[in-house]
């Protein structure tokens, strides 16, 4: 039987209008076999956790470049807790200072991924924090 691939949702919250990282992560998981949703841009925390709810997905990947991610990252996480929707993985990634890393980790996400980051390390990254391959 055929194990149920790792559902990614790819989302750009808030004003940001740069999406071409958030495509380039989109195409780099469905490449490493994972099923991935992206949603487009300018999406509120309502619209992301609502869409990761209605897709069931295992991993919401949020791309912030617009310096908002202190604000939108914790509503995005309580919007998922309110939906019940705890086991789901946060990943983000985008211009992240250094200094709010910490604060990110402590908030439920899983991991922040900065500029030039290896795709790849991402998918592992993914795939080890679900314990299942992606196939």
């Amino acid at each position: 039987m055929q194990e149920k691939k790792i559902r990614v949702l790819i989302a750009k919250p808030g004003l940001d209008g740069h999406d071409r990282g958030a495509k380039v992560i989109a195409r780099a998981l469905r490449d490493a076999g994972m099923e991935v949703i992206y949603t487009g841009l300018r999406q509120t925390p309502e619209m992301i956790a609502e869409t990761a709810l209605q897709e069931d997905v295992d991993v919401v990947g949020l791309s912030i470049l617009s310096g908002a991610h202190n604000v939108l990252v914790p509503q995005i996480i309580e919007k998922l807790k309110q939906n019940g929707q705890d086991e789901v993985l946060v990943f983000v990634g985008g211009i992240i200072p250094k200094k709010d890393i910490p604060d990110l980790l402590n908030a439920g996400v899983t991991a922040v991924y900065g500029p030039g980051t290896n795709t790849h390390q991402i998918s592992e990254d993914i795939i080890k924090a679900t314990q299942r391959p992606p196939k």
